[in-house]
């Protein structure tokens, strides 16, 4: 059923893309909402990748369901808006402001706990910076990078001890 309905709505046919729309929009928003607190941020993402969706229908093979391909695609909007994210943060970070009567810790520390983030590799770093600057869960975190659970406790646990070790100066332990 759901394969005539692709095929008319991948042919321009308005009532098939909004039967479509009905029956997957409310677990993709469901989906999203579990990865981002902001409403107008699920929205936004939402709307992206129903667009994407909809722009690459004609490469949807039907191998896996519709739900799970836009979950996919949903996914991969989510992780480029992260990964788009990050890099301005680390711009943002190259132009260290002077110090302020704010600032908690001295220009020193965020220099040297930046770099000790720096030297993480990719999975840690990507893993800590998601659960401990985005606030995403564990969960959350393994639906979005495809590991399992534990495999982000335990990236997370590492990355936090090498990140200490670093700013203490604390030989490895093996």
């Amino acid at each position: 059923m759901e394969a005539a309905i692709i095929v008319a709505a991948r042919n321009g046919d308005e009532t098939a893309v909004r039967a479509l729309y009905r029956h997957h929009a409310p677990r993709l928003e469901r989906v999203v909402a579990g990865w981002v607190r902001d409403p107008s941020m699920v929205e936004d993402l939402c709307q992206e990748s129903w667009l994407r969706a909809w722009r690459s229908l004609s490469t949807f093979r039907g191998d896996a369901g519709f739900g799970t391909w836009l979950h996919a695609i949903a996914r991969n909007v989510m992780m480029s808006r992260s990964r788009s994210r990050q890099r301005r943060a680390e711009l943002m970070a190259e132009r260290e402001p002077p110090p302020t009567a704010e600032s908690p810790e001295p220009v020193e520390l965020r220099i040297d706990l930046k770099r000790a983030v720096e030297e993480l590799p990719p999975g840690m770093r990507r893993i800590l910076w998601l659960h401990d600057v985005e606030g995403w869960t564990h969960e959350q975190i393994g639906a979005a990078l495809d590991v399992t659970v534990g495999t982000s406790k335990s990236q997370l646990f590492k990355a936090r001890a090498r990140v200490r070790r670093t700013l203490t100066g604390a030989p490895e332990t093996h």
